[in-house]
């Protein structure tokens, strides 16, 4: 817009310069011809550097308009790797949340693993026992059996408490339960009537434990026993045998006391 104003405005200003000229030559008398044609050279000069600077002036608007474009599309550019990077950022920030949260995921998970496998082993680490009056070490496996076994035995199922005794003993020979598991089964073939059996357990068990807190309860059982199978003599040489052995014991009392029954 610029450049037209300033073509307009040399075209009227050349107007009037050579309106002031055709005027000037009707009135000789006031310009001569020589000075009229420095003034019309003189105007074509101003004329043609106005036309050279507009010209200029129009170039550099023209270069920067190019350039405001360049810069435009440039600023354009700029945003548009902002927009992607603002873009990738968000992306990163959601996968380094997701990691974070698949990390502590893990940790739980390793956390859980390690507790069951800790669980695990200490299903398998012995523990520590007393039972009639004696301490030892056990594995917890064994202990259930055993408790297995006599929570039958209290309940007043004697053939299945004399089997899981009897397989208790066969399964583990050297327990610290063992002579416990025999007195008990011993106990559970008196109640069936097996007595020669039962017999042969309560002796085991005092060959293995003589100094066992059933002990003596182990040898008067012999001695019932034995009187069931009407061996008055067998039986009455066991109670003695057993109130010489242990004569502190409340089974002695019991021995003592069927001695003087017996004939």
């Amino acid at each position: 817009m610029r450049a037209i104003f300033l073509s307009y405005r040399l075209k009227a200003l050349a107007a009037v310069t050579l309106s002031a000229a055709l005027v000037s030559t009707g009135h000789a008398a006031i310009f001569e011809d020589g000075e009229a044609r420095r003034a019309i050279l003189e105007m074509r000069q101003r004329v043609d550097s106005m036309q050279l600077s507009q010209q200029r002036t129009a170039e550099e608007m023209r270069r920067l308009g190019e350039e405001n474009g360049q810069l435009r599309r440039s600023l354009l550019d700029l945003q548009s790797q902002i927009d992607a990077l603002r873009a990738e950022q968000s992306t990163l920030r959601g996968q380094n949340e997701q990691l974070l949260r698949d990390a502590a995921d893990l940790q739980r998970r390793q956390k859980d693993i390690a507790q069951g496998v800790d669980d695990r082993l200490r299903q398998f680490e012995p523990v520590k026992v007393t039972l009639d009056g004696q301490e030892f070490q056990a594995d917890p496996a064994e202990k259930k059996d055993f408790e297995t076994a006599l929570a039958v035995f209290r309940s007043g199922k004697f053939p299945e408490a004399g089997a899981a005794f009897a397989a208790f003993v066969r399964q583990y020979p050297r327990s610290g339960f063992a002579p416990s598991a025999r007195f008990w089964l011993g106990n559970a073939q008196y109640a069936t009537r097996e007595y020669k059996e039962a017999i042969g357990n309560f002796k085991l068990m005092l060959s293995d434990a003589p100094s066992h807190a059933r002990a003596p309860e182990a040898a008067l059982s012999i001695a019932n026993c034995q009187i069931e199978l009407k061996d008055t003599r067998t039986a009455r040489k066991t109670l003695e045998d057993l109130v010489r052995a242990y004569p502190q014991s409340e089974a002695a009392v019991a021995a003592k006391e069927r001695l003087s029954r017996l004939k």
